[in-house]
């Protein structure tokens, strides 16, 4: 049987999605902000400069342009930037390389609050540590494998991102 897709996801699920993300940039940019503040600085812009890429990249050809996706980004794609061709959608091929600039976002703040408990013990940058962990890992999965994704009109339609994913 096949799942409901919706053409505007339940303003919930969008919230949900976002909660995640952005528990993930917040714990990020706290546990950088420990480095210092230029290299917080440095990666705000960087988590900005994901998100922009994303959606000038992928979300301008996406079904949900313009729309309310799982991700919440289609509505505001729609508002930043011109309508791309949906076909180069569909055309896209992504791999694991691909990904590299979005796992960063997480990676370097934990390999950054690793270093930070190996320099001097504190409980609560173990606990962020992990809740990032946790976070990008498991609650990413949750995320996309029982929202964002599962109730995607673009996965029907062709997703490269389904195609590297899919246990197809």
């Amino acid at each position: 049987m096949e799942n409901k897709t919706y053409d505007n996801f339940p303003f919930w699920m969008v919230l949900a999605s976002d909660a995640v993300t952005f528990g993930i940039y917040l714990i990020g940019a706290y546990i950088i902000l420990q480095l210092g503040f230029i290299w917080f600085i440095a990666y705000i812009l960087y988590c900005i400069f994901q998100e922009i890429r994303v959606m000038r990249f992928s979300c301008v050809h996406c079904y949900y342009y313009g729309r309310l996706c799982g991700l919440g980004r289609g509505k505001l794609a729609g508002w930043l930037f011109k309508r791309g061709n949906p076909k180069h959608f569909l055309e896209r091929t992504i791999t694991w390389k691909d990904l590299i600039p979005d796992l960063l976002v997480a990676l370097v703040p934990f390999l950054a609050g690793t270093y930070l408990l190996i320099r001097g013990f504190n409980w609560l940058m173990l606990a962020l540590v992990v809740i990032l962990f946790l976070l990008s890992s498991s609650g990413n999965g949750f995320i996309r494998g029982n929202i964002a994704c599962k109730y995607c009109r673009q996965r029907g339609l062709g997703c490269p991102a389904e195609r590297l994913f899919s246990k197809k």
